[in-house]
């Protein structure tokens, strides 16, 4: 393969990436733009800097520090809207870089359980048939547990993801038991040499108590038939749910010990700032990022271009 081949998807997922966060990029810039023209740097505009960046979703703690770093040394000086965007990013990178991990998958855990978590409409059916389509691209035996059995069109979707993706798909009658589901499933990748078995589940609302007993009670099967599982347990989170998202990832860990986080729908949202204060917050591994509904909209999450497009930088 010759340079320029292995350069066109990188180069065309850049273009997604900042594309897709547009709306945060704009909303910040523009914001930050008019902020520093025609004045100097003072405490008043190093506070209106600050409610931009929290308007973004950042996080207070993340806001004070950028302020705090576009300030330093440059007190009565005029500042440009670039100089901005690259200490915003900068300081962004710093808060991501820790957690940009990508996920691996055990080869010595045959099947690897991922268990795939997260509110109704968060992206979850259409992120484990696109999770099917890269382990498969990796010559990886993949089966699907369509496990939300409360949704019959859950069900139908993941069926259509595992036609898609030639992977064999576990289904039960809308309304059965999706623990009982999970047994199965996870019993018959067993038998079947199976190497990655992806586990849907109801849309649970974090307030919801029962459905969230119902989640421990999903894990609680899994393990009696592997111990070691799940190995990994995702939470889908969708970017225009803002702060929401924070609470979604405290009663999720809670209840099923969240391993690594996925955000969807970055493009739908201008206030994309919210991974930043998840990672601020949580300090929980990011190992895909969604930026669309095509096949190759969720790629592995990378600290400098997630901080690099949320600035702006082009």
């Amino acid at each position: 393969m010759n340079d320029t081949t292995a350069d066109t998807p990188k180069l065309s997922w850049w273009k997604r990436l900042s594309g897709g966060l547009k709306r945060t990029s704009s909303s910040l810039g523009t914001a930050v733009a008019d902020l520093v023209t025609k004045r100097k740097l003072d405490r008043a505009m190093l506070d209106d800097i600050e409610d931009v960046l929290l308007r973004a979703d950042l996080g207070t703690e993340v806001a004070v520090r950028i302020a705090e770093a576009v300030g330093n040394g440059r007190y009565d000086k005029a500042i440009s809207a670039d100089e901005v965007k690259r200490v915003v990013a900068a300081e962004v990178e710093k808060v991501l870089a820790p957690v940009a991990k990508p996920l691996e998958i055990d080869a010595t855990k045959k099947p690897f359980v991922i268990l795939v978590v997260g509110v109704n409409g968060s992206g979850k059916t259409t992120t484990i048939g696109k999770l099917a389509s890269k382990f498969s691209a990796e010559k990886r035996r993949v089966m699907l547990a369509a496990g939300d059995t409360f949704r019959a069109a859950a069900i139908e979707q993941l069926k259509v993801w595992g036609e898609r993706n030639r992977v064999p798909v576990i289904a039960a009658a809308q309304g059965s038991d999706s623990a009982s589901l999970a047994f199965n499933a996870l019993t018959a990748a067993k038998e079947q040499g199976i190497d990655v078995l992806l586990i849907d589940t109801a849309g649970r609302l974090q307030n919801k108590s029962e459905l969230m007993n119902e989640l421990e009670k999903v894990v609680r099967v899994i393990r009696k038939v592997d111990e070691s599982a799940p190995h990994a347990v995702l939470l889908v989170l969708d970017a225009t749910v803002g702060q929401n998202a924070l609470s979604q990832v405290e009663a999720f860990h809670r209840t099923a010990g969240v391993t690594g986080l996925v955000m969807t729908k970055l493009d739908g949202t201008a206030r994309g700032g919210i991974l930043v204060a998840l990672a601020e917050k949580f300090k929980l591994p990011v190992h895909f990022i969604g930026v669309g509904e095509g096949i190759d909209d969720l790629a592995p999450f990378t600290a400098r271009d997630f901080a690099r497009a949320i600035a702006g930088i082009e």
